[in-house]
């Protein structure tokens, strides 16, 4: 068997690029949470009980957060 070098195994973060730039991530932030809100707006749409449900605990949060 042929011996590998390090650089052939991935990361355990998944694909970390030391030359990223900033903008780079940012833009990879970005459209990972839009996909996310989008994801969370599906599942808002087939699950209509469980959204509301959600959105009463989360303003019984809301009310009883203290500041």
């Amino acid at each position: 068997m042929p011996e590998q070098d390090d650089r052939d195994v991935p990361s355990p973060r998944g694909t970390h690029d030391p030359e990223e730039t900033e903008a780079e991530r940012r833009r990879r932030r970005a459209r990972f949470l839009r996909e996310l809100a989008e994801a969370q707006a599906l599942r808002d749409r087939v699950q209509p009980r469980r959204a509301k449900a959600a959105r009463l605990r989360h303003a019984m949060r809301m009310r009883t957060f203290r500041w």
